[in-house]
């Protein structure tokens, strides 16, 4: 059974503690801060002479990739400072 859960990296970037893992709230957030910084990406790219479908493009990419670090460090986190007790076997 531990074999198989090793074998596949992308299982186990979600597999949180279950009491850890219920609150949305960390997911919100990062929600929220990652539209919040793409939106005044957006907005600043509208003072300059880019098009449109360019600061959309931008915008996106700041999008995923603020939203995929925050994702990352929050995962980390939560992992690192559970102190549920749960043993490792």
């Amino acid at each position: 059974m531990g074999a198989e859960s090793s074998d596949q990296p992308s299982a186990k970037l979600m597999s949180l503690c279950p009491k850890c893992g219920r609150s949305p709230w960390p997911f919100v957030m990062i929600l929220a801060i990652t539209a919040v910084i793409a939106f005044l990406t957006w907005l600043i790219l509208g003072l300059s002479m880019v098009e449109p479908v360019q600061r959309l493009g931008v915008a996106l990419v700041v999008f995923l990739g603020v939203g995929g670090t925050l994702l990352h460090y929050v995962v980390g986190c939560l992992k690192r400072h559970c102190r549920h007790g749960h043993q490792s076997a």
